[in-house]
């Protein structure tokens, strides 16, 4: 049978696990949940004192830029100052991806399922 790639954006955790457990409702058993990042993760995930540790820039505190090279440019980025406007990008969007594949028989259904929580596929 014919299978089907689904990638679908979801806002929450909570609306990817719907989805997710209703995909192995349906007997399918890989199903992947992850947060996607416009910056890779880094040293802010790991600071355990921000006051009293090596902190270079803006972007060292914020986004774990871990070098210099990208620093600058990754605090110019509006994610860095919390000044986002909120426009549907990674730093307040759908930044919770759900991956699966799926019989072609089943997509349609589970299309209209990810709609209903909102999410984007």
């Amino acid at each position: 049978m014919a299978e089907r790639n689904i990638l679908a954006y979801f806002n929450t955790v909570e609306q990817a696990e719907v989805i997710a457990n209703r995909i192995k409702d349906l007997g399918i058993t890989d199903v992947q949940i992850d947060r996607i990042h416009k910056f890779s993760e880094g040293t802010a995930d790991h600071l355990m004192n921000p006051l009293t540790g090596q902190i270079g820039s803006l972007a060292d505190l914020t986004l774990g830029s871990g070098g210099g090279g990208a620093g600058p440019l990754m605090a110019a980025d509006t994610s860095a100052s919390g000044m986002s406007d909120g426009g549907g990008t990674a730093a307040s969007g759908r930044d919770i991806l759900l991956a699966a594949i799926v019989d072609e028989s089943q997509f349609e259904q589970l299309r209209q399922e990810i709609r209903a929580q909102d999410g984007l596929i």
